[in-house]
């Protein structure tokens, strides 16, 4: 009978102060919860921490107890989990749950920044404090998607803002790839002549660009990249445009 053997992957938490080996810190409240009380771990178990500075931290517990969980940092190596693409997916605001969904997997095909735009056509709106929290949930779900993926950097979360205003903070001399998905785009994936590791690339919402939309992207240095002859929702396509990417130009 062939021996089955069972790899445990170790789990990977992400805090917020810098980390260095052999300091020891306390998990805060909501990662000490999940350690103690979903994963059960116990004094002496290994551990993995990241802060976001490209380095996985090989931890382990040096105690656990109903108020407070401490890990003893033991040494650093940097992960292998970034691209070498440099992707900024510039989604239209989506609604509900689609916008979550759309952050997690971008985080994890490696999104090195994810912007939630409101463009002509978005009926989805966010101001002021409840910007702010959305975009504070928007992170933890980019850290979470960091943990379960293997990436050690987690992606820049723009606050929501208007194209016009993304596209005029926008260095017009960094050489860059830019990207916009519309009906009838000039470019596929695969017929890109030339790609920068930079890559800034734009979604519309459900109802894509508007006229305006189009005309500002395109006065900016965007192309269109068109995804094959099926229409695709506004959660599937950026997503798939990113796969399509790293397969042909970077890590998958």
């Amino acid at each position: 009978m062939r021996a089955v053997i069972e790899t445990v992957r170790i789990p990977r938490i992400h805090v917020e102060p810098p980390l260095a080996p052999g300091v020891e810190i306390v998990l805060p409240q909501q990662a000490a919860a999940h350690v103690a009380r979903v994963l059960r771990l116990r004094t002496g178990d290994p551990l993995i921490l990241f802060d976001g500075d490209g380095h996985d931290y090989a931890s382990e517990l040096a105690g656990v107890s109903p108020r407070s969980v401490h890990v003893r940092v033991l040494s650093a190596h940097r992960a292998a989990g970034e691209s070498p693409l440099r992707i900024t997916l510039a989604q239209a605001l989506a609604r509900g749950e689609k916008m979550d969904w759309i952050i997690q997997k971008a985080t994890e095909l490696g999104a090195a920044a994810i912007v939630p735009l409101v463009t002509e056509r978005s009926e989805v709106k966010l101001e002021g404090a409840r910007a702010d929290k959305r975009a504070s949930h928007w992170r933890g779900v980019a850290i979470g998607a960091c943990e379960q993926s293997g990436r050690a950097r987690v992606p820049g979360i723009l606050a929501p803002q208007g194209l016009a205003a993304w596209l005029e903070s926008l260095d017009r001399r960094s050489a860059s790839t830019r990207l916009a998905l519309f009906p009838g785009g000039e470019s596929s994936p695969r017929a890109l002549t030339a790609v920068e590791s930079e890559i800034l690339l734009a979604v519309g919402p459900e109802g894509g660009f508007g006229d305006g939309d189009i005309a500002a992207l395109r006065a900016a240095g965007f192309s269109g990249l068109a995804l094959g002859p099926r229409v695709l929702r506004t959660e599937t396509a950026g997503i798939a445009a990113m796969a399509a990417l790293q397969a042909l130009y970077g890590d998958l």
